[in-house]
């Protein structure tokens, strides 16, 4: 049983809070049984498990059992968990279906994790540019449930696309239904001129109130709501 501190897989779960350390080592931490369970039947590979040794739950992988103080001051939960697991970052290969969301530089973890559970709903992948929030941290896990290890994840490619602006574009009830991949940005940028352009439409989601516009998260679980829709 690990009782120290400074037991190197503690070390490394603690290292592994930071992006910096996720994207130099390819590794992320997965906290609770809905985690851990889901990115094994995802097809992610495991590094090592910690389970707490008061209270282990039962694993289908072998797991260390772990003082349960010291389990717990490595966890960014508020209510400790009862396993902790460190994975590959090396994402499975999976077909990308057509229905899809490409995220422009959407760098809130909460909104790219909600996003991943929105294509998970409705079968669609989701893919990353640059400067998004990485979809293995910590918040964007929790925000997604676990729909991340299951949802087809791919590179940023807006060609073709369908951009999704607040202003001035035909509403999203009347794009051309061939299309359908939707291209957001972030809420406080939007997209670039470049990034529309080489979008092959731009629609906008019509609002009857005052607001301004939508949390990019609920635009882009509309989007993919709208397109199943008008697919029968």
């Amino acid at each position: 049983m690990i009782s120290s501190r400074d037991n190197p897989k503690l070390k490394l779960v603690r290292k592994l809070e930071t992006r910096r350390q996720r994207d130099k080592l390819g590794l992320f931490v997965a906290e609770g049984e809905d985690l851990v369970a889901g990115a094994l039947e995802g097809g992610w590979e495991l590094e090592f498990a910690l389970v707490d040794a008061a209270r282990a739950p039962e694993l289908p992988v072998r797991a260390e059992h772990v003082a349960s103080q010291l389990l717990a001051e490595v966890s960014t939960l508020g209510h400790a968990p009862r396993v902790i697991g460190v994975f590959r970052a090396g994402r499975p290969e999976k077909k990308l279906p057509a229905l899809g969301l490409e995220l422009w530089r959407v760098g809130d973890p909460g909104n790219v994790g909600t996003l991943a559970r929105a294509c998970d709903a409705f079968g669609a992948y989701l893919a990353l540019s640059p400067g998004c929030a990485d979809p293995f941290g910590p918040k964007a896990l929790r925000a997604s449930t676990g729909s991340i290890f299951r949802v087809p994840l791919a590179d940023f490619v807006p060609q073709g696309g369908v951009a999704l602006v607040a202003h001035d574009a035909p509403p999203l009830t009347e794009f051309d239904p061939s299309l359908s991949r939707f291209v957001l940005g972030s809420e406080r940028e939007g997209l670039p001129e470049e990034v529309v352009a080489a979008c092959a439409a731009s629609a906008t989601i019509s609002l009857a109130g005052p607001a301004e516009s939508l949390n990019v998260a609920m635009a882009g679980t509309i989007a993919l709501y709208e397109w199943r829709r008008s697919h029968g």
